[in-house]
C-alpha cells in the first residue's frame, strides 16, 4: 500500500471504464477494481448471448461524445459486438485494471480513504462507486454457495461432480442447460440437479426450448420441485454441505410431515435466486439515503431507498461518488439552492459514461485548487 491514489474506481462497467479513461487522460493516479475476470462483466451477465439488445445514444444527445472509443455506433449492433469493441479499446488504452478484486470495505475519511478488497488495500483521496445494481442474493444459510446473477464463469470446474442449481427462473435454467451441455460433451455421467422452492418454474419460451433440446440430446438433468434449502452444516469430514428437503405427504396427525432430503457439498451448489440493489452497501458505507414514501418519489417505487447526491454525483461523504446503474432508476439530488428532489437516472451505457465525465471533471478541478 505504498501508492496513494487520486482516485479508486470500483467496477469496470461503462461508467468505471470511462472514469479510468478520463483519470488517465487527466494525469491522475488511479486504479480500477473489477471483481470479475473481464471488463463489462455486469453487461455480459445481464444480457446473455443472443438477446436482442442494441446499445444506442439517446436521440436528444447533441453534444460531442466525451470518449469516442466508448460511443455506441450509429448502426445497430448487438450488445455482444459492442462489448468486444470496448474490450479492445481498453486493451489499447492500457488502463490500470485489477481483475478478480472484490470490494470488501471502505474506512477512513477524506482525503485518506482505505479501500479493502479480497486481495489488497488501497489508499486514496477519492472513491467512485461504479458497480451495477444486479447484486446476487445470498442463500442466507451457513456456508459459501456460489451465488450468481446470470451466467456461470467456469462450468468446466463442475465436471465429475453432481451439481445443485437453485432457482426457478431463466437465469437458473440457463445455468442448468449450460452445465448439462458441458458434462454431456465431456461424457461425464454425473447429474445436474435443478431445485426450486415452488412447484412451477417460471422461464420464457426461448429458455424452455434450449433446455428441452439439451434434455433430448441426453443431458443428465434431475428436477426437484418444492425443494427447500434447509440446513447449512459441516459433516464428519469437515466439509460444508447444504441439505434440501421436499415435502412428500400432507400434514398427518399431530402436525407431522414426511420429508425426503438430499445433501450436497456446498462447493457444488449454485444459487440463482435473484438480485438486489446496492442499498445495503450504501448503508455499510454510511451514505445518506431517503426512503420513498407518500409523494416523495414519482419514479422509484414505494419503500425504495434512494441515495442522496450533489449535482456532481458526490454522496453525503466528501470524496465518495456514485455513478451508473448503482443509482438507477433515480436518486435524490441536492440542488445548488439546497432543495432536494428526485432525479431520473436511466440505466444506460450513455448515462454511465456521462456520469463518469461529471465526476472526473469535478475531481480534476478540485485537484487544481491550491
Amino acid at each position: 500500500m505504498s501508492t496513494r491514489y487520486d482516485i479508486v474506481i470500483i467496477g469496470a462497467g461503462p461508467g468505471g471504464i470511462a472514469a479510468g479513461w478520463l483519470a488517465k487522460s487527466f494525469g491522475m493516479s488511479y486504479v480500477l477494481l473489477e471483481k470479475g475476470p473481464m471488463v463489462l462483466q455486469g453487461i455480459r451477465e445481464t444480457y446473455p448471448k443472443g438477446k436482442r439488445v442494441y446499445p444506442t445514444v439517446p436521440k436528444h444527445h447533441d453534444e460531442p461524445f466525451a470518449i469516442p472509443d466508448l460511443k455506441p455506433p450509429e448502426e445497430r449492433i448487438p450488445v455482444e459486438q459492442y462489448v468486444e469493441r470496448v474490450e479492445q479499446a481498453v486493451l489499447e488504452q492500457q488502463l490500470n485494471i485489477r481483475y478478480r478484486e472484490e470490494f470488501k470495505e471502505l474506512s477512513g475519511n477524506h482525503p485518506d480513504y482505505l479501500v479493502r478488497t479480497n486481495r489488497d488495500t488501497y489508499l486514496t483521496r477519492n472513491v467512485v462507486l461504479a458497480f451495477g445494481s444486479n447484486i446476487p442474493n445470498d442463500l442466507g444459510i451457513y456456508g459459501e454457495a456460489r451465488t450468481i446473477a446470470r451466467t456461470l464463469e467456469n462450468g468446466e470446474a463442475y465436471i465429475g461432480v453432481n451439481v445443485l442449481v437453485i432457482g426457478g427462473g431463466n437465469a437458473a435454467a440457463d445455468v442448468v442447460a449450460s452445465l448439462s451441455r458441458i458434462k454431456r460433451e465431456a461424457k461425464d455421467p454425473t447429474d445436474v440437479y435443478w431445485a426450486h422452492v415452488k412447484e412451477n418454474f417460471e422461464i420464457n419460451k426461448d429458455t424452455a426450448r434450449d433446455l428441452g433440446e439439451e434434455i433430448l440430446l441426453g443431458g443428465h438433468i434431475k428436477i426437484l420441485q418444492r425443494a427447500v434449502p434447509k440446513i447449512g452444516e459441516v459433516d464428519a469430514d469437515g466439509i460444508d454441505r447444504l441439505y434440501i428437503h421436499q415435502t412428500t405427504t400432507p400434514s398427518i396427525p399431530n402436525e407431522l410431515y414426511m420429508y425426503q432430503g438430499i445433501s450436497f457439498p456446498m462447493k457444488n451448489v449454485i444459487a440463482c435466486i435473484g438480485s438486489h440493489g446496492p442499498s445495503a452497501i450504501f448503508d455499510a458505507l454510511n451514505l445518506q439515503q431517503i426512503t420513498c414514501t407518500g409523494h416523495i418519489c414519482k419514479i422509484a417505487k414505494e419503500g425504495e431507498r434512494l441515495l442522496m447526491l450533489t449535482q456532481d454525483l458526490e454522496t453525503s461523504r466528501k470524496g465518495i461518488f456514485a455513478i451508473g446503474g448503482a443509482i438507477s432508476p433515480s436518486y435524490m439530488q441536492i440542488g445548488a439552492d439546497g432543495i432536494i428532489q428526485e432525479t431520473k437516472h436511466s440505466n444506460l451505457i450513455y448515462t454511465a459514461i456521462r456520469d463518469a465525465c461529471i465526476v472526473l471533471n469535478h475531481t480534476q478541478q478540485l485537484e487544481k485548487v491550491p
